[in-house]
């Protein structure tokens, strides 16, 4: 049993996702868990393992932006130990100011790639023009709705 943002959580010890060299600004936070926030919630808790208080709010950025592309290099495979791509989730942090939800934003250039299968994670830096480094979830619905309602 541990403690997390939230609440007292019990942690199955195959469920840590270890991450070698930490996270941008976490470098000595190794040990992280994923937990749902809430059912049928699109957004994940990345729990500290180490630190209760410290927990990331993530997501899978694909529902929002199917166009999303992460590119990894050589090296980043090999820490992750990739032998292919199903092996791979990808997740960004999500920022929800408070008292103002409309606001919320997906952060598209410092995406965390987990090997699902061995329970490893870095995150990657990334420079796509293409895609904003904050990318507002109400541009997204927009898009979304735009897009239901092109004719074919």
């Amino acid at each position: 049993m541990i403690k997390t943002k939230l609440g007292e959580r019990e942690i199955a010890r195959d469920s840590i996702i270890y991450f070698p060299h930490g996270l941008i600004g976490l470098d000595d936070k190794r040990e992280f868990v994923l937990l749902q926030v809430r059912e049928n919630s699109p957004f994940l808790l990345l729990q500290c393992v180490t630190d209760h208080g410290l927990g990331l709010l993530v997501a899978d950025p694909y529902p929002f932006i199917p166009d999303y592309d992460v590119k990894l290099e050589q090296a980043e495979k090999k820490i992750l130990r990739v032998e292919n791509l199903r092996q791979i989730a990808v997740l960004v942090t999500v920022t929800i100011p408070r008292n103002k939800p409309d606001e919320t934003t997906l952060n598209l250039s410092g995406p965390i790639i987990v090997n699902t299968e061995a329970r490893l994670g870095i995150q990657v830096p990334q420079m796509d023009p293409k895609h904003p480094t904050h990318y507002r979830l109400v541009d997204a619905q927009r898009a979304q709705k735009a897009k239901l309602s092109a004719p074919e």
